[in-house]
């Protein structure tokens, strides 16, 4: 049976940092193909929230589409929108999804 313990003693592992190593290449592709990418947009997104004004037009994350009428509230975090006839609807400034550069200019003949 003594054959089956026959092993070359003189191979050996790969230690030290040879053994994380590919824990650490997969940690800096996560990196720097989700986590920074994403990172940038939700800054794009913030400032772009940051510097919402009356007369923008806005897409909501509803689907809305609307012009800003006021901006009230604590700390200026309530948009007063109004999305056509005559129709205003108040949104928290989160809940912008971003500017809407293709908004119909006139939202009540749509």
């Amino acid at each position: 049976m003594e054959f089956l313990f026959a092993q070359d003693a003189t191979t050996t592992t790969g230690g030290g940092i040879a053994a994380f190593l590919p824990i650490i290449v997969m940690f800096g592709i996560l990196y720097f193909l989700i986590w920074r990418p994403q990172m940038k947009q939700k800054k794009v997104h913030a400032s772009t929230l940051k510097e919402l004004k009356k007369g923008d037009s806005v897409l909501t994350r509803g689907g809305i589409y609307g012009k800003i009428v006021e901006v009230t509230g604590k700390n200026n975090n309530k948009l007063i929108i109004d999305v056509g006839n005559k129709v205003k609807i108040t949104v928290a400034r989160s809940y912008v999804a971003g500017l809407a550069d293709n908004a119909p200019e006139n939202p009540e003949n749509s």
